[in-house]
């Protein structure tokens, strides 16, 4: 197979990344991907760095030499803030790698429109102080407050957006006085675009709300593009989707994105890890 018409893998800790996932299809229709949604170990967000580092490593190998992907993208702001760097040290040299925190970065950066960001993430993000390190060398005029709200991605993995649980854990976490007066409000974690309309309705669309999953698109094809790396032709569609752990919320959610019925494959990776 010719390398340029390799697939793009892109890994989560379960259905969070679909967003990232389906900005890329439609950005890049003529590219392929391989999808690994790690179901059996989620959520990552209260999990330690060295276990979630063991994690990426396992999938990264996975997605290389099993799938034979040509770039990786980090599709979870807690695998990026605790393996990012990890794994591009790891993989130095081999095929480019991408995560979702630095290309928000740069968008929040270059937009002279916002004074004072909010971040909602998992604990291990927001621990992790990625954002509010990277913030306060770029931007350092920048007002920001980073929130951890751990009950989020496990409400948003077990099937429970858009009703009345999520409202009412949402709100408790919105009201929040450190998330006052923000002109713009980061989801720093994939599975939030899944509930964004209901935040942009509770600040009645007055805040920016800021997902990655298009920056993310925008960034990978740009690095495609200057490795010279994009699709040659329009290859056969050969999507494919992983999991580690079947669930009913997965693929009731992947319909969301992806209308056309897909195929989940259960993956056996951590059974033949030695």
């Amino acid at each position: 197979m010719i390398f340029n018409n390799q697939p793009i893998g892109i890994f989560d800790s379960g259905i969070g990344g679909l967003t990232v996932a389906s900005a890329v299809m439609r950005l890049l229709p003529e590219e392929n991907i391989v999808y690994f949604g790690d179901t059996g170990h989620m959520p990552y967000g209260d999990k330690s760095i060295e276990l979630i580092r063991k994690y990426a490593v396992r999938i990264a190998r996975f997605l290389i030499e099993d799938q034979h992907c040509k770039a990786i993208v980090i599709a979870c702001n807690t695998a990026s803030a605790a393996a990012y760097e990890y794994l591009r040290d790891e993989l130095r040299g081999q095929i480019p790698v991408i995560n979702v925190i630095d290309p928000m970065i740069e968008r929040v950066v270059d937009d002279s429109s916002i004074h004072n960001v909010g971040i909602i993430a998992t604990k291990t993000t927001v621990a992790s102080g990625v954002y509010q390190e990277k913030f306060t060398r770029r931007k350092p005029e920048l007002k920001y407050a980073a929130v951890a709200t751990p009950l989020l991605a496990p409400m948003i993995e077990e099937g429970f957006y858009d009703n009345s649980i999520s409202h009412a854990v949402l709100e408790n976490y919105l009201l929040l006085p450190q998330l006052r007066e923000i002109d713009a409000l980061i989801l720093a974690c994939t599975h939030y675009p899944l509930i964004k309309h209901q935040i942009a309705s509770f600040y009645s669309d007055d805040v920016q709300i800021l997902d990655s999953a298009e920056v993310v698109a925008l960034k990978l094809k740009r690095i495609l593009q200057k490795e010279k790396i994009m699709a040659l032709e329009k290859p056969e569609k050969n999507d494919k989707f992983f999991v580690s752990d079947y669930t009913t919320s997965f693929e009731k959610t992947a319909t969301i994105f992806f209308p056309d019925e897909i195929k989940l494959i259960k993956s056996d990776i951590w059974e033949s890890q030695v």
